[in-house]
């Protein structure tokens, strides 16, 4: 199932209210207004402690037009499950159980219940949308924080370890779907959602979500800086269906061109004050290594 989907051919019933609590610019809503537009009604969602609990507001105001389910940080996979279950118990198995976390919620709290419902094989969706940093809380760090970011928890020489590889985490679970996105490119977003419920089983995405005040830049750029951690190479698009990876949309487009330099990606952001001219050199051949790898398996791929 390939698609490329365009802004014209989007459905246009809105399941998400013209009115939320989000900040400006926050790349989640541009996100979960597409996302829910692919997932559709007939859904329900699972939602921990997040932004997106926020952004979909504090009872009895909803953001959202879907049942959505607020659970404890750490049990948003255990949940799912209990959900998948109840659904099983009345007979109602057409509707699509969709977990959507940040970064706090999956990578790090909520790891274990999403390891134990994918290993179950629960068939349902995750959502992971990080903006790299617990920033409901104070923009304190989390696993995928990047190295050298600037935190409340690491507010002198950035977070001294690299970020956390999530969706390698989970591939190795052997899912038979897994795949990234941006708010940048939410088109590339919803078609990966439409082609995931067509797949039996737990699915997983990584969303890289811009964020204006944890990362410190203007809200009006959030796009913008979203593209740049692409075309840069630092955040990649693709998808794993069935064990087979491959580049997608953007990305799949930089293959064998110049890409932008990581450092105009760093500048953007005030979080990344605390790199040096050494790290940003180690980081650019750390990804310059990475996209080598690339081009070295589409190469031998057109041979076959």
């Amino acid at each position: 199932m390939s698609v490329n989907s365009t802004i014209l051919s989007l459905p246009e019933e809105e399941l998400v209210h013209p009115g939320n609590r989000a900040c400006a610019g926050c790349g989640l809503s541009i996100l979960y207004r597409i996302g829910l537009k692919a997932l559709g009604r007939n859904t329900i969602l699972v939602v921990p402690p997040s932004c997106l609990t926020v952004l979909q507001g504090l009872y009895p105001i909803a953001a959202t037009q879907l049942p959505c389910l607020n659970v404890t940080f750490a049990s948003t996979g255990a949940a799912a499950t209990g959900v998948i279950g109840a659904l099983k118990a009345l007979g109602k198995t057409d509707i699509t159980v969709a977990a959507w976390a940040g970064d706090g919620g999956t990578a790090d709290i909520g790891i274990q219940s999403l390891s134990g419902a994918c290993e179950r094989g629960e068939n349902f969706i995750f959502i992971c949308y990080d903006n790299e940093a617990y920033m409901n809380t104070g923009v304190q760090r989390s696993g995928t924080t990047p190295q050298g970011v600037i935190t409340t928890t690491t507010p002198i020489r950035g977070k001294l370890q690299p970020k956390k590889d999530v969706p390698a985490i989970m591939a190795a679970h052997n899912l038979n779907y897994v795949a990234t996105g941006t708010a940048a490119y939410p088109l590339d977003f919803y078609d990966k959602i439409m082609k995931a419920k067509t797949i039996t089983g737990p699915k997983y995405f990584h969303l890289q979500t811009p964020c204006p005040a944890g990362w410190g830049f203007d809200p009006r750029y959030s796009v913008k800086i979203g593209r740049l951690a692409v075309e840069s190479g630092l955040f990649d698009l693709y998808e794993i269906e069935h064990g087979e990876f491959r580049l997608t949309g953007a990305s799949l487009k930089l293959l064998g061109k110049k890409r932008q330099p990581v450092a105009a990606y760093f500048e953007s952001q005030s979080r990344f004050r605390a790199l040096t001219e050494e790290m940003i050199a180690d980081i650019q051949k750390q990804v310059d290594e990475k996209w080598a790898g690339y081009e070295q398996k589409m190469a031998k791929k057109m041979k076959e």
